[in-house]
């Protein structure tokens, strides 16, 4: 289907900015949060000391390299403020994670955190082909995390008309679109799979509502999942990315007129590449871990932010900034079955190039004695129950063991027997093994 291109004359000056304006710009603001960080944070203070360097050892952006990383759980350790380089009066919001995997992650903002917040996710909309007086239908959680709040602020900042739905209660979600018949839909593109069996359910095609731009994130999410949205819901699927401990959703977009990996908004987070195991910087092009500075915010400046997230750097080219490519994975969502890595989007490929099959999946991971035991459970689609589940059982095995290495047990179950997502992020992975 045809996109929706920017108007000409749409860009910030920014995003037409030279490379020599933009690095002078990132340089600037680099030296400035890192003198924050070491002068107001004294887990920055600390850390910078020990490893003996001090702000005013970065005389180019590549000395950004003697300095150390922040982690996960250098948050957590200084839960719930200790990491803030304001006082706590001037912190108008707070969000955090979830704290599934021990204490959460508290982030703050203070109210030019907000505006620049809400600038971004604005300027992530426009270039996702949304125009001020569309109405854009938020289905990301509302509350601690930080997508439904970000993209409601950062729609109403662009002049959009905002749907403030939040997750859960699909069959609403339907009715709210066949009602209101907003432009745009944000959400993870997990719960947008859920909602277009919705509207099968209803006897209602997907392809006939109102939606023309879907902005997917929270998750990552491959190119055969792209497909098949767009093929089912007739939209144009772009790629949103962000984090809270970095900022929330927003940090880098897809810009419609192109679809090739999200931009980085370079002016305000300066990313790197490096080995998830040695932490060495590692050449534009290169796939490893994506690690992020901030350089504008006053709440929580981060430092060298290892987010787990592995792809890799590209060249700009819809913007002055650089791109990044699809997540490949997390290196800590990666599993090691008998001495081969497997991550979760390498079986999404494979699963949603079946015919007959609804595209979700689950994997199951247990431990049989010493040998690790995979289980792939998938479902037929509610339109492929004439599909003989035991060959596709068999066919989609012997791909995974042919393509990726591993030997599984695929298990084909009816439609609808796979666990959906209705608030959030799809739980992909049930790991039952020994901690």
């Amino acid at each position: 289907m045809p996109v929706k291109r920017p108007a000409p004359g749409d860009l910030e000056p920014i995003e037409r900015a030279s490379q020599d304006e933009l690095r002078s710009l990132q340089l600037q603001r680099l030296r400035h949060t890192l003198q924050q960080a070491y002068d107001h944070v004294p887990h920055y203070r600390a850390a910078f000391d020990a490893k003996g360097v001090h702000p005013s050892d970065l005389k180019d952006l590549s000395d950004l390299r003697l300095f150390p990383f922040t982690t996960k759980q250098h948050l957590r350790e200084h839960y719930p403020f200790g990491m803030f380089a304001v006082p706590r009066e001037q912190v108008v919001r707070v969000h955090a994670s979830s704290g599934t995997t021990g204490k959460p992650t508290v982030v703050g903002y203070t109210r030019q955190d907000i505006d620049h917040w809400a600038d971004l996710v604005a300027r992530s909309l426009r270039a996702a082909g949304t125009r001020p007086g569309d109405i854009v239908h938020v289905a990301y959680g509302y509350g601690l995390f930080t997508g439904g709040l970000g993209a409601h602020y950062g729609a109403e900042r662009l002049g959009c008309t905002v749907i403030p739905v939040s997750g859960g209660q699909t069959e609403k979600q339907v009715q709210l679109i066949q009602d209101f018949r907003p432009d745009v839909i944000m959400v993870t593109p997990s719960y947008m799979q859920v909602i277009v069996e919705e509207f099968a359910r209803q006897g209602l095609d997907a392809r006939d509502s109102s939606l023309k731009v879907g902005v997917f994130g929270a998750e990552p999410w491959t190119e055969a999942m792209r497909r098949e949205i767009e093929h089912k819901a007739g939209i144009d699927a772009v790629d949103i990315y962000g984090l809270s401990e970095v900022m929330g959703p927003g940090v880098a977009s897809e810009c419609i007129e192109t679809k090739d990996g999200p931009v980085i908004w370079e002016d305000h987070f300066y990313p790197e590449i490096v080995d998830p195991d040695t932490g060495e910087v590692l050449p534009e092009g290169a796939e490893g871990e994506l690690v992020f500075t901030s350089l504008t915010k006053q709440a929580l400046p981060v430092i060298r932010y290892r987010t787990r997230d592995l792809t890799r750097l590209l060249p700009p080219t819809a913007r002055s900034m650089r791109r990044m490519g699809k997540i490949v994975g997390r290196s800590d969502d990666m599993l090691i079955i008998r001495g081969v890595n497997l991550f979760p989007t390498q079986i999404e490929e494979l699963v949603l190039a079946e015919p007959g099959l609804s595209g979700q999946y689950q994997i199951v991971v247990s431990r049989d004695r010493h040998l690790d035991e995979v289980e792939v459970r998938c479902e037929l689609s509610a339109v492929g129950q004439g599909v003989d589940a035991a060959s596709v059982s068999t066919s989609l095995q012997h791909r995974i063991k042919t393509l990726i290495g591993v030997s599984t047990r695929v298990t084909v179950g009816a439609p609808d027997s796979i666990e959906r997502t209705l608030v959030g992020k799809a739980r992909r992975v049930v790991d039952k093994r020994p901690k």
